[in-house]
């Protein structure tokens, strides 16, 4: 599924609205109401949509809802509803692939943070980001014991938000039991790029063996649809094992992960 407003609006809590995508619409009744009768007041408005005044007259007052904000933000950045075959959809499908694989999503900010790796640069990380067009900076490079992180500097919110209704997780991602749907809706040769940036985030080399371990933590159903994607874009053999995948050293050359 690719990131939508509603998709989106869901992703924000509210004391108020069981839905928050029904705030987003009320708030736009409300903007359309006063757009058609410039006079009307909190009370008149509220009366005619059924709304509290109270809650009108903020709108009223240019006080705009954060899920409206963040809808705004990504419809600005072109994150809401790209066209499968197109830059940003591959894009966002590429960096939901390094969140899943080498980095997280808190559930108190909802800023993606991917830590580089063996076959994962920090400069590629950077790049991943920059692809959606958000800029970043490096956390915890210089602190012992945390992991190094590449994070965006602006918009990272909207961003992580986007990325959830995508299908990430927020928090601990062990529960995660499918992989997101969008990885079956873009072009096939955005579906292998997505699978090589997995396997190079999560990949193992042994010295005595000369195939790939995927190690991944996740319930099997997640893992036995990551062999299926691996399935469509290579040729070669891929095994499932416990706990992972076993990619042979004829397939990691054709995904190219040596």
């Amino acid at each position: 599924m690719e990131p939508t407003a509603k998709a989106l609006s869901r992703t924000y809590g509210d004391r108020v609205y069981p839905d928050p995508w029904e705030k987003v619409l009320d708030y736009r009744r409300v903007r359309e109401y006063a757009a058609e009768h410039p006079t009307a007041g909190r009370v008149r408005v509220g009366r005619a949509l059924d709304l509290p005044a109270e809650r009108v007259r903020g709108w009223l007052e240019d006080v705009v809802p954060d899920p409206v904000r963040g809808i705004n933000t990504a419809i600005d950045r072109s994150w809401l509803d790209p066209d499968p075959d197109g830059e940003m959809a591959a894009a966002l499908v590429d960096l939901l692939a390094h969140v899943l694989a080498g980095g997280s999503i808190p559930a108190d900010n909802y800023v993606p943070a991917v830590t580089p790796g063996e076959r994962v640069s920090a400069a590629e990380i950077r790049a991943a980001f920059e692809r959606v067009g958000v800029e970043t900076r490096t956390r915890n490079a210089d602190t012992p014991g945390r992991a190094t992180e590449v994070v965006p500097t602006c918009d990272g919110t909207v961003l992580g938000r986007c990325l959830v209704a995508m299908g990430a997780p927020t928090g601990a991602k062990t529960s995660l039991d499918h992989l997101p749907a969008v990885v079956w809706d873009v072009p096939r040769p955005v579906r292998r790029s997505f699978a090589r940036t997995y396997v190079r985030h999560r990949g193992l080399d042994y010295a005595d063996k000369s195939t790939t371990r995927v190690q991944v933590e996740r319930p099997s159903s997640f893992i036995a649809e990551l062999r299926e994607v691996l399935d469509d874009v290579i040729d070669e053999r891929v095994t499932t094992a416990d706990a992972g995948l076993t990619i042979s050293a004829a397939a990691a050359r054709e995904l190219g992960v040596e």
